[in-house]
């Protein structure tokens, strides 16, 4: 009986702590969608406490400190989110328009052909990034 009691308490905990985890994603989300991104973010990093593999709050705070112009946590989030899923679209997307932003054509290259491997939604940014990879080519070239 008392193992019973045990193993339902646990059950319950379980239960319990995954609805507060997917709770603190949506209503984080929620409050990234309303842009209000201080207490998003503190509600991301509660998440990733109670899941710590889950990518999609990294890519959010990724977003955030892309919003705040931290650029170092910026990039430690992406790179985190892609870690976590390789095949995450908008990460690659995102660390591309990082090394874009650095001129560091070469790495945005490589993580743009990667990108093309990978695209199935956001496809169409690929034109972008080969764009801005050609007139980085015209400037250098010139």
């Amino acid at each position: 009986m008392r193992y019973l009691i045990l193993l339902l308490t646990f059950f319950l905990f379980s239960i319990v702590s995954k609805a507060n985890e997917n709770n603190y994603f949506n209503e984080a989300k929620d409050l990234f969608d309303k842009e209000k991104y201080k207490a998003s973010k503190f509600l991301f990093h509660r998440n990733i406490v109670y899941n710590p593999k889950d990518s999609e709050s990294y890519l959010y705070l990724a977003k955030i400190f892309k919003i705040e112009e931290d650029k170092r946590q910026e990039e430690k989030n992406i790179k985190t989110t892609l870690l976590l899923d390789p095949q995450n679209e908008e990460a690659m997307f995102l660390l591309i328009d990082m090394e874009l932003d650095r001129s560091n054509f070469s790495k945005a290259d490589q993580l743009s052909k990667d990108f093309k491997k990978i695209c199935v939604e956001m496809c169409e940014k690929i034109s972008s990034i080969e764009s801005r990879l050609k007139d980085f080519e015209r400037k250098d070239a010139s």
